[in-house]
């Protein structure tokens, strides 16, 4: 009995051994595999955050391209616009340039037709009856003018003097009586030198223009 109590004792040691043995055996197998998963876990949220990066930063990259297109285009129709304007204000320059000429033209075009309008004026009218000299003055200061009116009628006369050296000119008015002579010289105010322009003017003749010899 005793042999066979042993017997059984041994049994059930043995079964407790190998069922121990087959715990710590279940136990290091499953948690190899904890790690993994988790292993696998990270490295699947990770993948996602790369790709949720990735196309973060590629719809960025498409958004600034398509800013950069717009500001290409605002460039190209600034640039266009600036051209066209220098373009226009070249056209305008140039038919400013244009206008003037032609003003310049017509202005040389008219004064030239006055002139031959006054020129023609000037012949159509009788011949001043008027005749003008020079003589030394008694006081010895340059010329005098003796200018004599050789009609019947009164003449109101305007006298123009220039001094060509000197650049210097005057104008007097003269009343001059019927078949008579009127003496002009530096008491008058004006003292006449060799070279003198003299011009005496009325309305109803022609101009008479002379040089002091």
């Amino acid at each position: 009995m005793a042999d066979a109590a042993d017997a059984l004792d041994q049994r059930h040691r043995v079964r407790d051994a190998q069922h121990r043995l087959s715990m710590n055996t279940s136990a290091g197998t499953s948690s190899p595999a904890r790690p993994r998963r988790r292993g696998l876990f990270v490295s699947v949220g990770l993948n996602a955050v790369l790709l949720l990066l990735v196309c973060g930063l590629a719809l960025y990259a498409f958004m600034l391209n398509v800013d950069l297109g717009d500001m290409k285009r605002r460039l190209s129709k600034e640039t266009e616009s600036r051209q066209q304007s220098e373009r226009y204000l070249i056209e305008t320059r140039n038919q400013l340039t244009e206008s003037l000429r032609e003003i310049e033209q017509l202005k040389a075009q008219l004064a030239y037709k006055e002139t031959d309008v006054q020129a023609a004026a000037a012949a159509a009218k009788p011949a001043l009856p008027v005749v003008i000299g020079f003589r030394s003055s008694i006081l010895g200061k340059g010329l005098v003018a003796e200018i004599e009116n050789t009609s019947d009628r009164y003449l109101t006369v305007l006298l123009a003097v220039r001094n060509p050296t000197l650049s210097t000119a005057r104008r007097f008015k003269l009343d001059l009586e019927p078949r008579s002579r009127t003496e002009f010289g530096h008491l008058e105010g004006w003292q006449f030198a060799s070279g003198d322009e003299v011009g005496i003017f009325n309305d109803e003749f022609g101009a008479l223009k002379v040089t002091v010899p």
